[in-house]
C-alpha cells in the first residue's frame, strides 16, 4: 500500500534527478471540456519509469542495501530495464536486466547503450522475471520489479503530484496500465483531488479481470501494447490502490491503439509507443466518454518505438 506521503518522500529524494516534465493543451474534438497531455515520454530513457528507479536505488543505498559489484537487476519489457539501467549508471553501479525474446530491438539496444548486461529469454515477462527474481537471491543484487514494488510505484507517483502542482483544477487523469505501478503512484498521489480513469488494452486486461474477480488473476496477453503494458497480472500494489481510490477500468482495441498513435503524431508530432498511446485511445475512440466541462489530463508515458512504425 502507498499514500501520498510516499510519493512525497519519493519527489524529496529524486529531486534535481528527474525531469519535470511539460504539459500541452491539446486540440481535440474527443471531449466536451478541456484536455491536456502530461508528456512524460520526455523523462529520462523515454519513460515514466526512471522516477521509479531511481526512487528505490536510492532508498536502497540509503538503507546500505546497494552493492557496487552486483548493482541492480531487473526483469522487462524493456522500459523498466532502461530505466533502472539508467539510474544505476548514474550511481556508479551495474545493471543487469532479463528481458523476454520478443522484445524490440530498439529497446534492447539502448540497454546495451547504457550499459547493462540483456539477457534474453523466454516468450514473456513472465520467465524474465522468474530469471531476475533467481539472479538477486544468487547475487545479491538489489532488485528491482518493474511495477510491484513500492518504492517503484511511489516513485512513478511522482507524475501524478507533478500533475497537479501544473494543472491543479483538473478533474479526471486518464493512464495506461499493465502491471498497474504508474496508475497505482498517480492515484495515490492526486486521492481526494483527481479521479483516475485506467485505461487497458482488450488484449490485456489485467487490472478489469482483477475487479472483477476481486483479486489479481492471470490474463492471456496478447497485440500491440504488449512489449509496455505485457504483465500477466495486475500488481497487489496496483489493486489494492485501485480499490480504495475508487479507479475505473475501460479497455480499448488494438486498431484503437494504433489509430490514437497515429493520431498523436499526425496532429501534434508526438512520437510515443503503443502502449502510451492507450491512454489517449480512451478518449479519441469513446471509450471514455468526459462530462460536459469535465477537466481531462492524458499521460503520456512512453517514448520508446521505432518511428519508421508511424
Amino acid at each position: 500500500m502507498i499514500t501520498r506521503k510516499d510519493i512525497d518522500q519519493a519527489a524529496r529524494r529524486t529531486a534535481g534527478l528527474i525531469r519535470k516534465t511539460p504539459v500541452m493543451a491539446a486540440d481535440t474534438d474527443a471531449a466536451a471540456g478541456p484536455v491536456w497531455f502530461k508528456c512524460e515520454f520526455m523523462q529520462h530513457t523515454g519513460t515514466f519509469k526512471a522516477r521509479g528507479a531511481l526512487n528505490r536505488i536510492l532508498a536502497s543505498k540509503e538503507r546500505g542495501e546497494l552493492r557496487a559489484d552486483v548493482g541492480v537487476v531487473v526483469a522487462s519489457g524493456g522500459n523498466a530495464g532502461l530505466a533502472n539501467a539508467y539510474a544505476a549508471a548514474q550511481l556508479g553501479v551495474p545493471a543487469t536486466v532479463f528481458v523476454p525474446e520478443a522484445a524490440p530491438a530498439v529497446k534492447v539496444r539502448k540497454l546495451k547503450a547504457i550499459g547493462a548486461t540483456v539477457v534474453q529469454g523466454g516468450s514473456e515477462y513472465a520467465a524474465a522475471y522468474q530469471a531476475a527474481v533467481a539472479h538477486a537471491e544468487q547475487t545479491g543484487a538489489v532488485y528491482c520489479h518493474a511495477y510491484d514494488q513500492a518504492e517503484i510505484a511511489a516513485g512513478a507517483g511522482t507524475v501524478g503530484s507533478e500533475l497537479l502542482e501544473q494543472l491543479p483544477d483538473v478533474d479526471t487523469i486518464l493512464v495506461a496500465v499493465g502491471g498497474g505501478g504508474l496508475m497505482a503512484g498517480v492515484a495515490a498521489a492526486v486521492e481526494g483531488y483527481a479521479k483516475v480513469v485506467a485505461v487497458e488494452p482488450a488484449t490485456a486486461p489485467t487490472l478489469h479481470a482483477a475487479l472483477a474477480a476481486g483479486e489479481p488473476v492471470d490474463v492471456a496477453v496478447s497485440g500491440v501494447a504488449a512489449d509496455s503494458l505485457g504483465a500477466r497480472r495486475i500488481g497487489d500494489i496496483g489493486l489494492s490502490v485501485a480499490l480504495r481510490c475508487g479507479v475505473e477500468s475501460v479497455l480499448v482495441s488494438d486498431e484503437q491503439i494504433v489509430a490514437a498513435r497515429s493520431a498523436l503524431w499526425n496532429d501534434y508530432r508526438m512520437v510515443v509507443e503503443h502502449g502510451a498511446a492507450t491512454a489517449f485511445a480512451a478518449l479519441a475512440a469513446g471509450a471514455y466518454v468526459p462530462r460536459e466541462d469535465e477537466r481531462v489530463a492524458v499521460i503520456l508515458c512512453g517514448a520508446n518505438t521505432d518511428p519508421a512504425t508511424l
